[in-house]
């Protein structure tokens, strides 16, 4: 048995050497935090917003077929997405075929169906028909925060009214563009509210077209990030967009009038912009 000289000369030593060594700036979770990749993307890689340490883990293209990218998925948790009735690119009938061949385990569906003439009962029709037999996790379709009747919340809950509770589902999902970072704050805690003991995933969000640029969207990221992390009833988010501002202007014209530019995740040389660095953070 060594004596306690030696055990207090072994653990100063330890002590030192644990305080000596250089701590990591990775943030190591909490994995929430995803890519909203589209169609466009082919020259970028995903992995660059993949630290290894679980900062970002997801990623969707809005389709069932993997992300097109330089690096596939870039390792992050690929996420399908059917995002239409029924798509050319992504077939309805081709859904079941497409989980196994790709093997995601989570599904978000119909993209913003209050604002695209698809009624709560046709697409609850829809839900029950197509979705739940997915024996994966299941998102119910992502709706706007218009606050017109009819329309964002309002039109998932006559969804609901018309599923019957027959509808099986794992999250909410949600889009947000707003003016501030407060009302972003009361739609998602509205939701939660509304739908209460039920997970919520945002799927899109970011300021519309603030006057400071990409400034105001790191200002307005930094806030709902730490927002999202610490909310116990969010799963997931997905800031609007993973992709450069060049990108973003020639293929999404409309989407650029409605959010800028500022709010892209890559730079055009493909770097990691300022927004996307908090991903990171």
């Amino acid at each position: 048995m060594k004596s306690i000289a030696a055990f207090v000369t072994v653990a100063l030593t330890v002590a030192s050497s644990a305080l000596a060594a250089p701590t990591s700036l990775k943030r190591g979770g909490p994995g929430k935090r995803g890519l909203c990749w589209p169609f466009y993307n082919g020259p970028l890689d995903p992995a660059k917003l993949n630290d290894g340490s679980g900062s970002v883990n997801l990623i969707y293209d809005y389709e069932t077929f993997l992300p097109p990218s330089t690096n596939g998925n870039g390792g992050l948790n690929f996420i399908g997405m059917q995002r239409c009735l029924d798509c050319d690119s992504s077939p309805i009938a081709e859904l079941a075929n497409r989980q196994k061949q790709n093997g995601f385990s989570t599904l978000f569906t119909l993209n913003e169906p209050d604002i695209n003439g698809i009624t709560p009962q046709q697409a609850a029709d829809w839900y029950k028909q197509n979705i739940n037999p997915m024996a994966i996790k299941k998102a119910l379709p992502a709706v706007t925060a218009s606050q017109n009747p009819g329309q964002g919340l309002d039109w998932l809950q006559q969804m609901l009214d018309a599923c019957a509770g027959q509808c099986f589902f794992d999250y909410i999902n949600l889009h947000h563009y707003g003016a501030t970072f407060d009302q972003f704050k009361a739609h998602v805690e509205d939701a939660n509210t509304r739908f209460p003991g039920k997970q919520i995933v945002v799927t899109e969000f970011a300021l519309q077209n603030p006057a400071g640029g990409q400034a105001d969207q790191v200002a307005y990221y930094k806030q709902a990030f730490a927002f999202l992390d610490a909310a116990p009833f969010v799963e997931m988010y997905f800031p609007f967009v993973a992709t450069t501002p060049s990108l973003f202007a020639a293929n999404d014209a409309a989407g650029v009038s409605f959010v800028g530019t500022g709010s892209t995740l890559y730079n055009d040389d493909k770097s990691i912009s300022a927004v996307g660095q908090l991903m990171l953070q």
